[in-house]
């Protein structure tokens, strides 16, 4: 049902506009008020989440960072572990402590030998690749035909 304004002009009404005027001010502030509350709750919560994603993302850049550095180390010692040779390669079959990481040589056949460097808590691998060493030649034994024995 509507509300209606009482008349207009002096009268046995006047009052009554009066108090409907105030309080329909004093609701009006309380509502700008309330809009005022809970502009500032959703502007803090966005902030927050703002805060937290900045925070967030400089963390996952210096993981990036960390491994980035961490790939390049593994990288430069899997180089030098690439130049060993096939006896150097039989010599370390296995897995043993290097530095920061484990090294794990395998030798799947008798001319590959796959490498593998993992961290210390043996949670990840950091680098694998596969090396190919040619057998040693064979020394033949000298033919010698039935006349050549003694």
């Amino acid at each position: 049902m509507p509300v209606l304004d009482p008349p207009a002009g002096p009268g046995p009404f006047r009052s009554a506009r009066v108090h409907l005027r105030g309080e329909r001010a004093r609701s009006r502030r309380g509502a700008v008020l309330l809009e005022a509350i809970v502009a500032l709750a959703v502007l803090s919560v966005a902030g927050t989440a703002a805060v937290t994603l900045v925070s967030q993302s400089a963390d996952a850049v210096r993981r990036a960072r960390e491994a980035d550095v961490e790939a390049r180390e593994a990288s430069a010692f899997l180089h030098a572990v690439s130049l060993w040779t096939r006896e150097d390669l039989d010599r370390r079959l296995g897995d043993r402590p290097q530095g920061d990481w484990r090294l794990q040589i395998q030798r799947p056949s008798p001319t590959l030998y796959e490498v593998v460097l993992v961290d210390s808590a043996r949670t990840r691998v950091i680098l694998r690749t596969a090396l190919f060493r040619p057998e040693p030649p064979r020394q033949e034994l000298p033919v010698t035909s039935p006349e050549e024995m003694p």
